[in-house]
């Protein structure tokens, strides 16, 4: 029996609480559902005012955001490209995935996609506090998942030892996956 039973919440720095929630409810539907403001904070005792609000992401899925506003503006690893940290959600349908582009786009939003990864078709854009996300609709046919299964450890492996890319499941982006997995 696992541990975990699903993840309780998954938390991010903002700039300004009140502007993210309206973003996230325009944008992406999600509606505010509970906001907590402390002068200190509860594990570490340090002095440190936050806001900690919390968005309803469905199916039971909570994403939330502190603001900290004594604390120096927010940075990113310099490290690390932008397309690496990112939230992916998932959306039911091909028409969710474009009506949400159109939206961010009419509003000025950059927007990448939709990208065919086989498994699900993504577009990715960044919220007003420098987060990437990704809105993913799923497009998995029969066998798939099954191919990626026998691989994954020798993929693994293989990665682990050069550092190259493995090919072992190169269909996933090079369109072979349409022929090796038709559509019943």
């Amino acid at each position: 029996m696992a541990l975990i039973q699903k993840i309780h919440h998954a938390a991010y720095r903002c700039k300004d609480a009140l502007e993210t929630a309206r973003w996230y409810e325009k944008y992406l539907g999600m509606k505010l559902i509970l906001s907590i403001a402390e002068d200190q904070v509860p594990s570490t005792k340090e002095p440190d005012p936050y806001m900690h609000i919390f968005l309803d992401a469905g199916n039971g899925n909570v994403l939330a955001f502190f603001e900290l506003p004594t604390r120096p503006p927010m940075g990113h690893d310099p490290n690390t490209p932008a397309w690496t940290q990112h939230l992916a959600l998932e959306v039911a349908s091909m028409d969710d995935l474009l009506a949400t582009k159109e939206r961010l786009e009419a509003d000025g939003i950059e927007v990448i996609g939709p990208v065919d990864h086989a498994l699900f078709q993504s577009i990715y854009f960044f919220d007003p506090n420098g987060h990437r996300l990704e809105l993913a609709c799923n497009t998995l046919r029969p066998g798939m998942l099954e191919a990626l299964d026998e691989v994954k450890w020798e993929m693994l492996e293989e990665w682990s030892k050069t550092k190259k890319a493995p090919k072992h499941a190169r269909w996933m982006h090079d369109g072979r996956y349409k022929e090796m997995f038709p559509l019943a």
